[in-house]
């Protein structure tokens, strides 16, 4: 397994390390101790996961996370932190964490964490659980949304993007210079992502009913 630590502070980054190692042994982990090293790593490694401080320097934990997320790469984040405030959790999961967890409490809780972000969950630490039970139900609702639409290609987001449009499908078909026939397949493979129900116009109807939501995710 490989994974990736930041943060600024060497002996809690070796702390961390050595954790890992005793459940990991043959984990290759890449340390970095600033948010922008963190970022280039990523982006040429790609590891599968990654865990960040908040407060780092050149770049911050969140502003990683939302790069990672903006450029679709596949690194999962789990923010470790000492921020235990409701707003700096919302934030970490608008911009695509997967975990979040007190350096209070990482002892006891990152093995967990890591394991159910491996498996495509979200973690939130235990003394932050009443925190993430008071997101509203539009923060969780745009988590999800934006999780499904990481899952297209960038063709299905374009065709997505158009549809949203209330463009038909020829007039996308002439707009991005293909056949009707592959749009046609295009929105087929968009409704199995989004996992709609295999009726006339529910893809039409999803984006109805998620349109408000749909523009305020970078991808629109």
């Amino acid at each position: 397994m490989q994974l990736l630590i930041a943060d600024d502070h060497p002996i809690f980054r070796k702390g961390l390390k050595d954790i890992l190692l005793g459940s990991y042994s043959s984990a290759d982990i890449i340390e970095c101790n600033n948010g922008k090293e963190a970022l280039e790593k990523i982006k040429s490694e790609k590891p599968p996961l990654a865990i960040l401080d908040i407060n780092m320097p050149e770049m911050n934990g969140l502003e990683v996370s939302e790069h990672i997320q903006t450029g679709n790469l596949p690194t999962k984040v789990i923010i470790l932190t000492m921020y235990r405030d409701r707003e700096m959790v919302k934030k970490a999961m608008t911009v695509g964490a997967y975990g979040y967890i007190l350096k209070d409490y990482a002892v006891n809780e990152i093995l967990e964490c890591i394991e159910q972000v491996k498996a495509g969950e979200r973690y939130i630490g235990n003394e932050l659980q009443e925190l993430f039970s008071d997101l509203g139900k539009e923060d969780v609702k745009k988590f999800e949304i934006h999780e499904l639409l990481k899952g297209l290609s960038q063709a299905e987001l374009k065709t997505l993007k158009l549809v949203s449009q209330n463009k038909t499908t020829r007039e996308i078909a002439e707009l991005l210079f293909l056949s009707e026939k592959t749009i046609e397949n295009y929105r087929s493979r968009i409704c199995q992502k989004l996992q709609l129900p295999p009726r006339n116009n529910s893809l039409l109807l999803w984006i109805s009913e998620n349109k408000t939501m749909l523009h305020t995710i970078s991808e629109f």
